[in-house]
């Protein structure tokens, strides 16, 4: 079986929104792009139709598909981070320029996609013996603080 391939949807910014994610992102690029041919319906022939990209290996397509449908909370894309530097190197770039800053590591990008920049710990974190004390630990944070979450861990 092919691997899954990630549709977001975005309103015109489908390839800005690729360019963005491939330059914050380590072995990331940016593919093809289609745009809409000549007979297209709403006047939109050549502008860029759909956007193929990969980010940390992983496959997407960003479709222009106009503004009838917007990203919400009610999907993430999880980055699992090996240090505190990539946490807030990637959560500076993420909620920059229009990003928003949530709870618990989540936050929005200036495209409106929601993110969890999370310690790559966390899964062994909330299946250990202290899972109660980290959990309090993450539920007052909105950047992870790793420090603090592996202290609760610890203690």
């Amino acid at each position: 079986m092919t691997p899954f391939v990630t549709c977001l949807w975005f309103d015109r910014e489908a390839e800005e929104a690729a360019n963005f994610y491939a330059s914050i992102f380590p072995n990331s690029k940016v593919g093809r792009v289609t745009p809409y041919p000549a007979d297209a319906p709403g006047g939109q022939a050549g502008q860029t139709m759909t956007v193929e990209f990969e980010l940390n290996g992983q496959r997407f397509v960003g479709l222009n598909g106009g503004p009838l449908f917007k990203f919400n909370e009610a999907i993430s894309i999880q980055v699992p981070c090996e240090s505190q530097a990539e946490i807030d190197r990637l959560w500076a770039a993420l909620t920059a320029d229009g990003g928003e800053e949530s709870v618990c590591g989540w936050c929005k990008d200036r495209f409106g996609l929601s993110w969890q920049v999370a310690p790559a710990i966390m899964p062994d974190l909330l299946s250990g013996p202290r899972a109660a004390e980290v959990m309090a630990a993450f539920m007052q944070m909105r950047k992870f603080d790793l420090a603090a979450v592996e202290a609760a861990a610890a203690s």
